[in-house]
């Protein structure tokens, strides 16, 4: 049987997904109008996912839920537990993967309660594979779930892009790289941290002459030990139209090592603090 889609509230201040209904106005001329929709609350979609039953009658009813209306979209496995003749429900612990399809085609994946970049409205089948417990109950059951949702909320604009002027790196030898960060709306400020890091134990070293740039500092005080293969930046002058550039150095010995990177931004609404988004930068590989 198809699970059936629910809604839940993800907090007080965020709404259910809703297609909104135009309203529709009469002009002067007497042409009828129709207003524009009014952009969607973020919001969380739930659909009952299935039931994880125990062999002294012991069950786990579990929900797998969507968030929408930011650039990323949160996965998340709710789950109540009993046990058998019992009436009273117990707070459950899930943990597990999950891994979303839209149209056959892989959307996302990754371990529970995660997170990956919202791809747009539509319908999505996810799948966990969970291991549910409560303590109290005594409940520790093991599964896999499916679950439909159907997302409205549109694919968010970005804000923030990162590109680099080139993406291989060259064994026993060191190439230059120039990122350059744009914030391409007027939301949010000039600030952003670009992050980037190698694979550890390869030799990689990642250097650069730009004072905005440090390689991070790890362990106790006052250890000045510093990771050779990853690189903080910090900008703090972004502005539409007016990117910045930042030209760093990796050097590269007999061992290759690819290099992620990833931009993390603030985007002000008063104090709110759930208003930072990170966004995957280029990724370099080596030959």
């Amino acid at each position: 049987m198809r699970p059936t889609t629910v809604r839940t509230l993800a907090g007080a201040a965020l709404l259910p997904l809703a297609l909104v209904t135009p309203a529709c106005a009469q002009s002067a001329g007497g042409t009828a109008r129709t207003a524009a929709a009014a952009p969607e609350a973020p919001a969380t979609v739930c659909s009952a996912a299935g039931t994880l039953r125990g062999t002294h009658g012991e069950q786990a009813e579990v929900s797998l839920c969507a968030d929408t209306g930011a650039p990323r979209f949160g996965i998340t496995a709710p789950a109540t537990c009993r046990l058998a003749g019992v009436r009273v429900r117990y707070a459950c612990r899930t943990e597990g993967t999950w891994k979303a399809t839209r149209s056959g085609r892989a959307m996302g994946a990754g371990t529970l309660p995660g997170s990956g970049l919202y791809p747009g409205p539509g319908t999505y089948e996810i799948s966990a594979a969970v291991r549910v417990r409560s303590a109290p109950a005594g409940v520790d059951l093991k599964g896999t779930v499916h679950g439909t949702v159907s997302l409205t909320a549109p694919k968010a604009k970005p804000t923030h892009s990162v590109t680099v002027d080139r993406s291989v790196l060259r064994r026993n030898a060191t190439t230059t790289v120039t990122y350059t960060i744009h914030r391409d709306s007027d939301d949010g400020d000039g600030n952003a941290r670009l992050g980037m890091i190698g694979q550890e134990g390869t030799g990689l070293r990642i250097s650069t002459a730009d004072k905005r740039c440090v390689n991070p500092l790890v362990g106790r005080y006052p250890s000045k030990t510093r990771l050779a293969h990853s690189l903080d930046c910090t900008v703090t002058e972004l502005q539409p139209g007016h990117p910045e550039k930042l030209k760093v150095s990796f050097t590269v010995g007999s061992t290759c090592s690819t290099v992620v990177s990833k931009l993390g931004y603030w985007v002000p609404k008063g104090q709110d603090m759930f208003t930072g988004n990170m966004l995957a930068g280029p990724t370099l590989t080596c030959r």
